[in-house]
């Protein structure tokens, strides 16, 4: 079984797979119900079923490409059920328009599982 820090840049990777092949429902799986997202011009999102609706409000605008999101570091809480991410993002659209910045992100493990319950975006160059 991999590390909880492999495990949570694996699942990192992966959803930044899915987000390049608009693909909102197969994002899923990877958050809380209770999800909360803060994105980067300060909106604030709560719940799964609403943060998979602002993704897929975003892959139907016809320019958008992609987000990345870069892990800097993983952090595991003392009781290893918990865990902070740090890195950096950048969103790109066609026609080379791009904007970036820094995230964070807290994770949990359930069930043997780490799902994102809780991430905030900054916008540092639009």
């Amino acid at each position: 079984m991999p590390s909880a820090e492999a495990a949570i840049r694996a699942k990192r990777k992966l959803t930044n797979r899915l987000i390049a092949a608009h693909d909102a429902a197969r994002l899923r799986p990877h958050l809380t119900e209770d999800v909360v997202l803060i994105v980067g011009d300060g909106d604030l999102i709560r719940g799964a079923e609403a943060v998979i609706g602002a993704f897929a409000g975003q892959f139907a605008d016809p320019a958008f490409v992609t987000y990345e999101r870069v892990t800097d570091t993983v952090e595991l809480a003392a009781d290893g059920r918990r865990a902070a991410e740090t890195g950096r993002w950048t969103g790109r659209w066609k026609g080379g328009a791009e904007m970036s910045g820094v995230y964070m992100a807290a994770w949990r493990e359930r069930r043997g599982q780490w799902l994102l319950e809780r991430e905030l975006y900054i916008t540092l160059r639009a």
